[in-house]
């Protein structure tokens, strides 16, 4: 029986503790959502295969494939549609965990930086995690900032939302970071995109994991990585591993109907 992926790729999960992202690595692999998640230890693993380059990346717009031509496009619906294994490294956000932290982030080849949208503080920590990661990860790793609890900020300005006829406020809008503002971090820190989430409602979730697969992907096509070599986060066919990730079969829009099962290994 043949493997149902064609490359495994190591993601870290990074930023301060509470910004959920234990509870986006559950989102993704689980389809469900913890309300109450213990605070992680070092690093706490999970895994989900995907679907990677044409005919999905078209479909979803991934990484801007309306820049090729129209005969690209045609050529590609046609092509085998390849499937990466995510192995999913989430990583504590305590200071006293923060040196076995960084160990981890070592042979990672795509990585997402958690904040909290409706904590300030975390958004500007996210610069110093930035540092860690490049001091430590491979060069040129592929780097997407998240902004977690969007059901909490419906608005995306700081702005408050306007009180109902009756006086109440029916959501209220406790953002504290602007989608413009960590935007524009983005450029400034030559970070690929920002994706905003909900883990409780299963917003952008999917969306933030593929952008750094589909991107991951591209680099591979390119030649990019030495797919023998550890430390470049990404492995090829045939590769093994140690049984100690989750691992979820899915399609791109059906996280929601996810079902745990034990899986193959990790970078």
């Amino acid at each position: 029986m043949s493997q149902p992926w064609d490359y495994i790729a190591k993601l870290v999960s990074l930023g301060d503790s509470g910004c959920g992202k234990s509870s986006l690595t559950i989102r993704l692999c689980e389809g469900r959502f913890v309300a109450h998640h213990d605070v992680t230890i070092g690093v706490e693993f999970g895994s989900r295969i995907v679907p990677v380059g044409p005919p999905a990346s078209l479909s979803l717009n991934i990484n801007n494939p309306s820049l090729q031509s129209p005969k690209a496009d045609a050529a590609s619906t046609n092509q085998v549609q390849k499937h990466m294994k995510l192995s999913l490294w989430d990583t504590a956000g305590q200071e006293t965990y923060k040196s076995i932290t960084r160990s981890y982030f070592r042979g990672a080849s795509g990585a997402l930086l958690v904040f909290d949208i409706t904590r300030r503080s975390t958004f500007l920590s996210v610069t110093s995690w930035l540092h860690d990661l490049r001091q430590i990860a491979e060069e040129g790793i592929v780097v997407v900032l998240v902004g977690n609890k969007a059901d909490l900020a419906p608005s995306s300005t700081v702005e408050p939302s306007e009180p109902s006829a009756s006086g109440r406020t029916e959501t209220e809008n406790k953002r504290q970071v602007t989608r413009q503002e960590a935007e524009e971090w983005c450029k400034q820190n030559k970070v690929m995109q920002y994706v905003e989430t909900s883990a409780k409602s299963g917003e952008g979730v999917e969306r933030a994991f593929l952008e750094v697969a589909e991107r991951i992907y591209q680099n591979i096509e390119a030649g990019k990585y030495d797919l023998n070599d550890r430390r470049s986060g990404v492995k090829g066919p045939g590769a093994g591993g140690v049984n100690t990730a989750r691992t979820v079969n899915l399609g791109m829009n059906d996280a929601a109907a996810g079902r745990a099962s034990k899986g193959g290994g990790c970078c």
